[in-house]
């Protein structure tokens, strides 16, 4: 229940719900938090084993920081509506095809 409770607070302070926005979700199956970067919205950790909706605009970048460094993780589109996107495993694919070690 606290999850959902955190994910429509988050929905609603990221820019609101609109007709124009893409909803979607960022999961995180680990035990640690992870740290992303929306720039012009907010900057989010989302909490261990949790879920956190959002509500963003298409085209806008999501960024992953590896050793200090900034590097897109994802550009939302109209394929992420209503998905649930594991955030740890796209960001172990993302450092893959970067070839970040």
């Amino acid at each position: 229940m606290r999850n959902v409770i955190l994910s429509l607070l988050l929905l609603f302070s990221i820019g609101g719900v609109s007709a124009d926005n893409i909803p979607f979700s960022l999961k995180n199956n680990t035990p640690r938090s992870i740290y992303i970067l929306i720039p012009g919205v907010m900057n989010p950790n989302i909490s261990p084993f949790s879920w956190s909706g959002v509500d963003l605009e298409e085209g806008q970048k999501i960024y992953f920081v590896f050793k200090g460094e900034e590097y897109v993780l994802l550009e939302v589109d109209e394929t992420l509506r209503d998905k649930r996107i594991s955030v740890n495993r796209l960001i172990k694919k993302r450092k893959k095809e970067l070839g970040l070690k």
